[in-house]
């Protein structure tokens, strides 16, 4: 393919709002948006003053919340982009900082917003929520309702809310930092040594070679020890924060809160990862065979996402677009053309350069009604993976823009379940029509490889944060005991199987330090468990799945989970047989690599 032919790797933001950081165009839209979240928060006092508050005002309220709730949105994903693609752009920092502050002053108008729900009897209320107006957004209402109940009064939450943008949200905005001037050395083949950004680092743990990966890795754990005392404070103090925040609204249970955000009860998590903890001890026989194809007595660390085969060469940019679309094409046209059109269109964030944060995220422009993805691509089939899993998070954005603003607030684990789907589809086709031996084993072992991540890596995770948050409530947890106890959840999760394991893991992962999500973990695997039991019904159904597909993407923005798979499903999500099944699929995929 001639260079004039090749796709795009690198995203327009233009279309969005012309000229970067230093867009006026921006800088216009956040100016009104203030003045307007001001008019709203005016408008909530003299509803909430009412005694009692009606419901033509109530009406109206939600149309201005919801306009307001996609402008921050809008907002804050462009702040967003400019600063993950470029590190050193200090503007673009300084704008996500002040559209937090102004999420922070909306998030305060609605404290007060609140009130007019929570004043209102319970009988007015369903009454209200049969009107035509309300009925679409009767779900997240109610939901909100029921939760305002649960908090502080609305002065302390406004309070609250205040001092988070300098405190809680500081202290996130502080790790961002650290990260971006962190620097791994590399020694290149001439023997020059190269300073990675920390997302050109990790790429290079998963290079063929065992020497570089572990070459890499000891340079990556050595450069976050030089920073583990700045992001052991971030994290203190976030969880700091957060354990004073339940104490004051009298929650018990540090799950509570990512629980309610992802609308599922503490018996379907609990069933979830009881079910996986019983019967993943397949993996273990999985280690023992990659093990030794790799020449080496016992998987390391670094050795758990290392390719075999011809895993391990490099698929270009325009081949891995090429292979996804025609995949999901398979699957359906829906996800096919709106995968086609992010690549022609330029939605993707792919070139490999420095300066770019690490990691992969998909984002969201509801006024445009646009995707943004962001990656780094060197042409891994991993690399391939995150692509397919990044595209399953916009398709699901894209087929609920014609839905009302505040029913597309769909909780991270379903968000995961879109995902971790289109990477599945696009696994398995692959798998099944690899051309020879050497080439299904390599893809196998990419897909188990994601096994191994949501069954046992988010597990240590969930186990870390749990196990930091106890000890966090008795006082300040030093870098060197959190590398303790990272270790200890890492062993405990993979059943002490490794020779290594990565002590300043809870320093290199982001999710621990994101406020907007708690437990930034197991929604990922619950995501992949659900995914792979939807799977299960679409290998069934064929291509007339599709659009009972796109129906429950649609439904994940108003009901709870265990709602969504019984509607959907017919599956009682707060008992294990759901979460076995799933499990049991994945074992298979361990028994067709070991007969291999």
């Amino acid at each position: 393919m001639s260079n004039a032919n090749r796709l795009p790797d690198t995203w327009d933001l233009d279309v969005i709002f012309p000229g970067g950081s230093d867009s006026p165009e921006f800088a216009e839209f956040l100016r009104a948006l203030e003045q307007d979240i001001d008019g709203f928060g005016e408008r909530v006092r003299l509803a909430a003053d009412a005694k009692p508050p009606g419901a033509e005002a109530l009406e109206s309220l939600t149309g201005e919340l919801e306009s307001l709730q996609a402008r921050l949105i809008e907002a804050e994903a462009f702040a967003s982009c400019l600063a993950s693609a470029n590190q050193k752009d200090k503007k673009a920092v300084a704008l996500g900082s002040a559209i937090r502050s102004l999420a922070a002053a909306f998030e305060s108008r609605l404290t007060r917003f609140d009130l007019v729900l929570t004043a209102t009897p319970q009988d007015a209320w369903d009454e209200w929520m049969r009107r035509p107006t309300l009925a679409p957004v009767a779900f997240p209402l109610t939901e909100r309702r029921a939760q305002a109940l649960e908090k502080m009064s609305p002065e302390l939450e406004t309070l609250l809310n205040d001092l988070a943008v300098d405190g809680y949200h500081g202290w996130s905005e502080l790790y961002d930092t650290t990260v971006s001037l962190l620097e791994v050395p590399f020694q290149e083949e001439n023997g020059d040594t190269t300073m990675l950004s920390a997302g050109q680092a990790q790429n290079k743990l998963y290079h063929p070679s065992k020497e570089v990966r572990d070459r890499t890795f000891v340079a990556w754990e050595n450069a976050w020890e030089k920073h583990a005392d700045y992001c052991a404070q971030a994290l203190n103090h976030l969880g700091g924060f957060r354990l004073q925040t339940y104490k004051h609204r009298g929650w018990d249970s540090v799950h509570k809160e990512p629980l309610d955000l992802n609308r599922m009860s503490p018996e379907t998590l609990g069933s979830m990862w009881s079910a996986i903890e019983r019967n993943r001890s397949f993996l273990l026989d999985y280690f023992a065979k990659k093990a030794e194809l790799l020449g080496i007595d016992k998987l390391g660390w670094t050795d758990l996402d290392a390719p075999i085969g011809k895993a391990g060469e490099k698929i270009g940019f325009d081949d891995g677009a090429a292979l996804i679309v025609d995949q999901f094409r398979r699957f359906g046209p829906k996800l096919a053309d709106f995968a086609a059109m992010t690549f022609r269109d330029r939605w993707i964030e792919a070139e490999d350069r420095p300066g770019k944060r690490p990691g992969g995220f998909c984002t969201s422009f509801p006024l445009k009604k646009q995707s943004r993805i962001f990656m780094t691509y060197e042409g891994s089939m991993t690399n391939v993976s995150t692509l397919a899993h990044e595209l399953g998070h916009g398709f699901h954005t894209h087929v609920m823009y014609d839905q009302p603003q505040l029913t597309q607030n769909y909780a991270m684990g379903v968000a995961e379940t879109a995902s971790t789907f289109a990477e599945m589809i696009v696994s398995d086709a692959t798998i099944r029509n690899a051309s020879d031996r050497e080439t299904k084993l390599a893809l196998l072992d990419d897909k188990i490889q994601r096994s191994v991540a949501f069954l046992m890596n988010i597990h240590a995770r969930f186990l870390f944060e749990t196990n930091f948050y106890e000890e966090r409530k008795r006082g300040t947890v030093g870098a060197e005991r959190l590398n303790a106890l990272m270790v200890d959840a890492q062993k405990q999760a993979f059943h002490d199987s490794l020779a290594s394991y990565h002590p300043h893991f809870w320093a290199s992962k982001l999710h621990f330090y994101i406020t907007e999500v708690p437990f930034y973990n197991f929604p990922y695997t619950f995501g992949y468990l659900f995914s792979t039991g939807i799977y299960a019904t679409a290998s069934g159904e064929g291509a007339n799945f599709e659009d009972r597909y796109v129906a429950l993407l649609q439904d994940t923005g108003r009901m709870s989970v265990e709602s969504l798979a019984k509607k959907h499903l017919n599956v009682d999500l707060t008992k294990p047989d759901f979460w076995e099944r799933s499990v049991a699929l994945m074992k298979k995929d361990v028994e067709d690599f070991l007969a291999l």
